[in-house]
């Protein structure tokens, strides 16, 4: 299990949040981004710099990816192709995407892509509080909680637990933790 981090457009204040997350619990958190992000530090969180091309840092958090990991984006494709591949997926205000909601905010995002570009598209208000914050920390928090859970019955139903994949972190209070 991990935390990935869509880092580029990713506010501060969010980034802040997972690196507490990541510190608490001892889960990687893994950021992704074509440039260096400040305050991208600690023993299990790391910074997973792209080249910068068009979607490298996408492709790059697509390709580490595994099921049981949560992902933290704004950018609805990205969270279209995660899910797909069954992976949690959050935004920076606390939407979670699901294969239920997916789609409908894909098109509902193409077709706003489409007014910007035919010079239709209303003005964009991009701010980012306490409110949004806090909902997405709720957010987070759940589905942190969740895979969690998630994670000790998976491990709980097999028994004996064999070594963690390469990459993995082990949830705190099971028996991997002391490995």
């Amino acid at each position: 299990m991990k935390i990935l981090v869509d880092s580029d457009s990713c506010p501060r204040p969010a980034r802040e949040s997972v690196v507490r997350a990541s510190k608490r619990t001892g889960i990687t958190a893994i950021f992704a981004a074509n440039r260096p992000i400040p305050g991208i530090e600690g023993p299990t969180v790391r910074m997973e710099l792209c080249p910068a091309g068009e979607g490298a840092a996408d492709d790059r958090i697509v390709e580490l990816a595994e099921r049981g990991d949560l992902a933290v984006t704004r950018d609805i494709p990205l969270a279209a192709r995660l899910v797909e591949r069954s992976i949690r997926v959050i935004d920076d205000r606390g939407t979670v995407y699901t294969r239920e909601n997916i789609r409908e905010r894909l098109s509902l995002r193409d077709f706003m892509v489409g007014l910007a570009d035919n010079g239709l598209g209303a003005a964009r208000i991009n701010t980012y509080g306490n409110r949004e914050l806090k909902a997405f920390a709720d957010g987070f928090d759940r589905e942190l909680t969740k895979l969690m859970r998630e994670a000790q019955a998976h491990r709980n139903t097999r028994g004996a637990q064999g070594p963690l994949p390469e990459g993995s972190t082990p949830v705190p209070g099971t028996v991997h933790e002391s490995v």
